[in-house]
């Protein structure tokens, strides 16, 4: 089954950022918060990174490309993206957990790259550059 047909066999609807943390906080199963959906962030991200790496080691993808989705088979780039929707998830319940919508994570995000593009300091370290 490629991508596009799961995508017609499941449907496909358009979310808002905070339309879907809400709706994500319906799967949230675990007691506290922070550390649970923060540990279950690096591990996903790490399964972003293994794929990744995979598609270097076995596939020889050229990651130099701008356009990467002329690089990627569907497939590729669909198990790349459901791995990227784990991720979602536990940042949507982690920003929850500290009381922040993930549009005002994204509107921040941006407020914070627009900041450094006009002070030259997209490139770099540190979190205050």
């Amino acid at each position: 089954m490629t991508a596009e047909d799961f995508e017609d066999m499941i449907g496909h609807d358009e979310l808002t950022l905070d339309a879907y943390q809400d709706r994500a906080s319906d799967y949230i199963f675990y007691k506290g918060s922070l550390l649970y959906p923060t540990l279950g962030l690096t591990g996903e991200a790490g399964e972003v990174a293994e794929k990744v790496k995979k598609l270097y080691r076995d596939d020889e993808i050229n990651f130099m490309r701008e356009d990467m989705t002329e690089e990627l088979t569907p497939d590729q780039a669909n198990d790349l993206a459901l791995e990227l929707g784990d991720v979602l998830f536990y940042i949507a319940a982690i920003a929850g957990d500290i009381g922040y919508s993930l549009e005002e994570i994204a509107d921040m995000n941006i407020d914070k790259l627009a900041q450094r593009q006009a002070r030259n300091t997209l490139s770099g370290s540190g979190d205050h550059r």
